[in-house]
């Protein structure tokens, strides 16, 4: 009943084909084959115990089929294996079941997005992933922008709105690991044990250290250690999601920017305003005055400017 009920599903949200070959005669198959054809609105066979080249196709079908079963089983245990490692390599009482890691990406301080993604040891848990527009801090104020970003975050974890995780990687230094810990302790948040995970001098991989809040030193693993692999693959997978965030959040903006009206208003200038703001929440707050101190903004083009945004 099980495989007949996984057959239908599959086949209804894509579509059957004139012909589907088995290796094993599902209980019901005469039922599952008139389903599918009045689906279809055309005759669907149902082929059990192929011969000759139905059979090789089978065959390589079921190749396929394990070998994807024993890579996603090989991929599991290699990933337990790096949470393992990360537990001895931090000195850990536990093995991380959840781990969540925030980054924030922007283009000079313009439509800043924090990430958050998480992990567990099955892993990237993506339905669980969230993108943070960051608003009303100054631009490219990262450690304003990952307090917002974490704020906001485990206010809802808090009510119950997901779960907790045992792990918060940020990828940051002692400054972002600070806001995180200030985070945490305002919220009354306990048992999230906080990673800092620091580029080394030259920002190359396997160069990174860990900032930790129980241990007087940043911690330096091996280069190709279990543990560090999984760190950076976490950090990445959040890099990515923000980069991919604050891209599309940036090009929204400056596709529906009233700043793209405003004759003599060039993109120089845009930027400069979009930075000394933070953001057109942060414009639209501003009087004449305070956007006429902008650099290369007259007090004729604040003006323009103040109508222009508070006309939409």
């Amino acid at each position: 009943i099980i495989i007949a009920a996984f057959y239908w599903l599959d086949y209804l949200n894509h579509g059957s084909p004139e012909e589907i070959i088995l290796s094993h005669r599902p209980e019901e198959a005469g039922l599952l084959q008139q389903m599918l054809s009045n689906q279809a609105g055309r005759k669907v066979s149902i082929v059990c115990a192929p011969r000759s080249k139905r059979a090789r196709w089978l065959d390589i079908a079921r190749k396929n089929a394990t070998g994807a079963l024993q890579g996603k089983l090989a991929s599991k245990a290699g990933l337990m294996q790096r949470f393992e490692a990360l537990q001895d390599e931090l000195g850990l009482e536990f093995v991380p079941q959840r781990i969540e890691c925030f980054d924030v990406s922007h283009t000079r301080g313009e439509a800043a997005v924090a990430s958050c993604v998480v992990f567990e040891q099955d892993g990237p848990i993506k339905t669980d992933y969230r993108y943070f527009n960051i608003e009303g801090v100054q631009a490219g104020d990262d450690y304003a922008a990952m307090h917002q970003a974490l704020t906001r975050r485990y206010i809802r974890l808090k009510k119950g709105e997901g779960k907790l995780p045992d792990m918060l990687l940020i990828d940051g230094g002692k400054g972002q690991v600070t806001q995180a810990r200030g985070v945490l302790a305002e919220l009354q948040v306990e048992g999230v044990y906080i990673v800092g995970v620091a580029k080394g001098p030259q920002r190359k991989a396997g160069q990174e250290s860990l900032i930790v809040a129980d241990h007087r030193h940043p911690v330096r693993l091996a280069p190709h250690s279990l543990a560090l692999r999984l760190i950076q693959q976490i950090r990445d997978e959040a890099h990515r999601f923000a980069i991919g965030g604050h891209r599309k959040r940036r090009a929204r903006a400056r596709v529906t920017s009233p700043l793209e009206n405003i004759a003599g208003l060039g993109p120089k200038r845009r930027q400069n305003l979009l930075k000394h703001f933070g953001g057109m929440r942060g414009i639209s707050r501003a009087g004449v005055e305070e956007i006429a101190k902008v650099p290369g903004v007259s007090r004729h083009l604040a003006q323009a400017i103040y109508q222009e945004v508070h006309s939409h």
